[in-house]
């Protein structure tokens, strides 16, 4: 294995995991879902689920997303 072939596979699983870590690899899951158990159902924008995310953390009190 090549040091580039070494640096692109590092690069890749840095990438996967600051995804996961930032939440932003939950919308591709989420449209992965949608189409996979119902094909037909319409897929919201990234923006329209990511306000969907936050409206339903600020709603449950466990979470501690609010500050008061």
């Amino acid at each position: 294995m090549t040091a580039a072939a070494r640096l692109a596979g590092a690069a890749a699983r840095l990438r996967w995991y600051w995804r996961e870590l930032t939440g932003e690899a939950a919308y591709d899951r989420y449209v992965a879902h949608v189409r996979a158990h119902d094909p037909g159902a319409p897929v919201p924008t990234r923006r329209a689920f990511e306000r969907w995310r936050t409206d339903a953390r600020e709603a449950d009190p466990r979470e501690g997303f609010r500050c008061c």
